[in-house]
């Protein structure tokens, strides 16, 4: 007999995690319900592994996730019953990367964008402090976000003309330019939507009794690719953006009324514990 085995996949700044606050307050009463349901929240993020620690600390979560823009997955030991091949062990973790090291990017806009130096700021010459400032978090925090391990998150300075041009060099040169909830994301070509599909065909491969679909969830330009792939597709309203375009065919993809981790809740709600979605817009 199969049985439904459902994977959310989340973003956090602007969607579990409030734009401005950076707290998930709202979604806490749903997270409890998945838990209880036994269905995974895997964070897929731009963030850092530092950050995630905590962040999976304080959510009491003990499942994948996903950094810096799919660069990496980390799946702790507990996930599946053997190692997942092509993976590597880093503490209590199996991790399969698809992106080169920070290093790498870093040597790349060093010496291809000499030109453009003036009109941007990389994290890794932006003090804790000035961060802080940028971001709002506090300076532990902003600390952990400085620890990139495959790509280099920039405050663009310039004009969109300039910036267009910039991006288009880099792209010349083999990187990704992703278009975050406040930075450009500089990396390989990895993205939310790969870092999806493997992590789902693993749990298709270890459980083969069971039917594993998938629920994603965000906010900005940089979780298209992670929407695109996922069964059902979660817009969450920003209070500073407009709802980024996808073009899913007849596909299910709800757009909510509620921002943040308050229509991150709607969302879940709607499409696990309630048969009512008055409060969405639906397409496809």
């Amino acid at each position: 007999m199969r049985t439904d085995k459902v994977l959310i996949f989340s973003d956090l700044d602007g969607t579990l995690l409030d734009h401005y606050t950076y707290q998930a307050n709202d979604a806490y009463d749903t997270i409890s319900k998945l838990k209880e349901a036994d269905i995974p929240i895997i964070l897929n993020t731009s963030k850092t592994r530092a950050e995630l620690a905590n962040i999976q600390t304080e959510l009491a979560l003990d499942t994948p996730f996903i950094i810096e823009n799919g660069a990496a997955v980390y799946m702790p030991k507990t996930t599946f019953a053997i190692q997942p091949a092509d993976t590597t062990e880093v503490d209590n973790y199996w991790v399969k990367s698809f992106a080169s090291s920070r290093k790498y990017w870093l040597e790349l806009l060093e010496t291809v964008c000499a030109d453009f130096k003036h009109l941007y700021q990389g994290f890794s010459t932006l003090t804790v402090e000035q961060l802080t400032e940028l971001t709002g978090l506090t300076p532990e925090k902003a600390a952990q976000a400085k620890q990139r391990q495959y790509g280099e998150p920039i405050h663009w300075l310039g004009d969109e003309k300039s910036k267009q041009l910039f991006i288009e060099q880099l792209v010349d040169y083999g990187a990704n330019v992703v278009q975050g909830g406040r930075f450009l994301h500089i990396n390989g070509y990895c993205d939310k939507g790969q870092a999806l599909i493997w992590l789902t065909e693993q749990y298709r491969e270890h459980y083969p009794q069971e039917t594993v679909y998938t629920i994603a969830l965000g906010d900005g330009e940089n979780d298209i690719a992670m929407l695109e792939a996922a069964e059902i597709a979660v817009q969450i309203r920003s209070p500073v953006h407009d709802f980024p375009t996808l073009y899913r065919q007849n596909r299910h993809t709800i757009q909510t009324e509620l921002c943040g981790p308050s229509g991150w809740a709607e969302a879940i709600q709607a499409l696990l514990f309630s048969s009512s979605t008055s409060q969405q817009t639906q397409k496809g």
